[in-house]
C-alpha cells in the first residue's frame, strides 16, 4: 500500500485549488470542492484512503472536466450541470468488507434494459485500474 499523495502530488493540487480560487467565484466554487474532497480522503482509513486516492487520480486525469465535491460525506464527481456522476464510499464508513465505487444517472453507462452502477473495490491493481478508466471515459462520454 502507498502512504498516501506523494508531496508533490499535494502541492500540485494545492496549486490547482488556489489557481482555481484566482479565477473569481466559479473558481473559488470548484477549489473548495476539490478540497473538500481532498480533505474527506485524507480523513480515510489507510485501505480506503489508498483507493480514493488512486481513484481520484485517475477521475481528473481522465475526466478533468468534472468536478469534486462531497456528496453524503463521500469524494463524488459531478458534471458540468452539476449531477452526480460517480461517488467512492469508503468500507469503513458502513463497515463494509469492501469499498465501492458508484454511478449516478447522470453517467452514461446505459446498456439495454439492465446494467450495473456500483462496482466493489478491494485493491487498486492494473486490472481494476483499465476497468475503471472504461467505466469513467464511458460515463462522461
Amino acid at each position: 500500500m502507498s502512504e498516501g499523495f506523494s508531496a508533490q502530488e499535494r502541492a500540485a493540487m494545492k496549486e490547482r485549488a488556489a489557481e482555481l480560487r484566482a479565477e473569481g467565484k466559479k473558481g473559488a466554487k470548484k477549489a473548495d470542492g476539490l478540497q473538500q474532497v481532498l480533505d474527506k480522503i485524507a480523513e480515510l482509513q489507510p485501505a480506503d484512503r489508498e483507493l480514493a486516492e488512486r481513484l481520484h487520480v485517475l477521475v481528473t486525469s481522465v475526466a478533468p472536466d468534472l468536478d469534486c465535491k462531497t456528496w453524503y460525506g463521500m469524494p463524488a464527481y459531478t458534471n458540468a450541470e452539476g449531477k452526480i456522476v460517480l461517488f467512492f464510499k469508503d468500507a469503513a464508513k458502513f463497515k463494509t468488507r469492501y469499498a465501492t465505487v458508484g454511478f449516478e444517472d447522470a453517467a452514461k453507462l446505459d446498456d439495454g434494459d439492465l446494467w450495473p452502477t456500483t462496482y466493489a473495490l478491494l485493491e487498486w491493481t492494473p486490472t481494476v485500474e483499465k476497468a475503471l478508466t472504461a467505466l469513467v471515459t464511458k460515463a462522461v462520454s
